[in-house]
């Protein structure tokens, strides 16, 4: 890894740490707890189409891991990185496939994190009874994911080659 490619990996996490907190910043008029629009996600997002898998998976599991640490405390960290490295793997797949578009692609990441998210909390309560909430935070993956996507698709065209 070059140094330029460095240098960009560590202001994109610096990005999305930092979309992260500001997220936490911005109450949403929703009554489901737990649901947020994971605007660090574009950020990931971006760099798998721009910069490849591996990147992506270091800037995401380093800005999980950072975050987590600097703002949500174990419990925190630990499902935040069941859900983004759950999403990642299934997006990296889809991504992969070259069938879905970079929006379908990102709400399957919101959906996944999602999954990844309720199996932790199941394990951790013990009690499967927490797929119930599954159905709502489906949703809600859906729909952060379009924005996400969306979002990403903007932004994509703008960057220089890597």
């Amino acid at each position: 890894m070059n140094s330029r490619k460095i240098a960009i990996c560590g202001l994109l996490t610096a990005l999305a740490i930092l979309m992260g907190y500001v997220e936490m910043l911005i109450p949403l008029p929703v009554a489901l707890p737990g649901v947020k629009l994971g605007l660090a996600n574009v950020v990931v997002l971006i760099a798998l189409y721009h910069l490849g898998a591996k990147t992506a998976f270091f800037l995401s599991l380093v800005r999980v891991v950072l975050s987590g640490l600097l703002f949500a405390g174990f419990a925190g960290l630990l499902y935040s990185l069941a859900g983004a490295m759950l999403s990642f793997i299934a997006m990296t797949a889809l991504k992969k496939t070259g069938k879905m578009s970079i929006t379908g692609v990102s709400v399957a990441g919101g959906v996944f994190h999602n999954v990844g998210q309720i199996i932790v909390a199941a394990l951790v309560v013990e009690n499967v009874k927490m797929a119930y909430y599954l159905p709502f935070l489906l949703v809600s993956g859906v729909v952060t994911g379009i924005f996400i996507g969306l979002v990403a698709k903007v932004c994509l065209p703008h960057l220089p080659k890597a």
